[in-house]
């Protein structure tokens, strides 16, 4: 199986070649299909999104193959899943990841651990170019920590508690939340 992986993030398609590792998948970077193209993510959930970015690779991607896109964000119960699919432009377009941090803990000033209930989600699109599509979804269940802490990771990690831990996963490290 050739899979493509609808990003313009290196990262993330290191990430799905050591997920798949093992098994007979070739993952292949947006390059394979002409490039990322700039994806304006105009749906209103995760799984719309992913189909967005999905489909800005299908005419350009080989026949045979699989394109693979993520939606991802963080949502908390007590703001009724904010900051959800605005999780990178939570506190503004160009906002840094302690921005949005910063955003978030003040909306959550004064609220107890136990209404700090929130979730890393992340939505998968497999598309092939025949039209079949197909949706993964996922989460890490946690909650908000009242203050960032660790310096590992990225975005919301110095704050988001996995269920169970008393750590961050700017705490625990990237191969154990990646574990998670």
């Amino acid at each position: 199986m050739q899979l493509i992986i609808a990003s313009g993030n290196t990262h993330k398609v290191e990430e799905f070649e050591q997920l798949f590792s093992g098994l007979d998948i070739k993952v292949f970077s947006a390059q394979a299909a002409g490039g990322m193209p700039e994806v304006d993510e105009t749906g209103t959930t995760f799984a719309a999104n992913a189909e967005l970015k999905a489909q800005a690779l299908l005419s350009g991607a080989p026949a045979g193959t699989w394109i693979l896109a993520d939606d991802s964000g963080l949502e908390v119960d007590y703001l009724k899943g904010a900051p959800g699919i605005y999780s990178a432009r939570y506190a503004g377009p160009s906002a840094s990841d302690a921005a949005n941090r910063d955003k978030l803990l003040t909306a959550l000033s004064g609220i107890d651990q136990v209404n700090r209930v929130a979730r890393f989600r992340c939505v998968l699109c497999l598309l092939n170019t025949l039209g079949d599509v197909m949706f993964f979804d996922g989460s890490c269940e946690g909650s908000i920590a009242t203050e960032a802490r660790g310096a590992e990771g990225f975005g919301y990690d110095p704050i988001f508690l996995p269920e169970g831990y008393q750590e961050t996963f700017g705490e625990l490290g990237e191969s154990h939340k990646s574990k998670l």
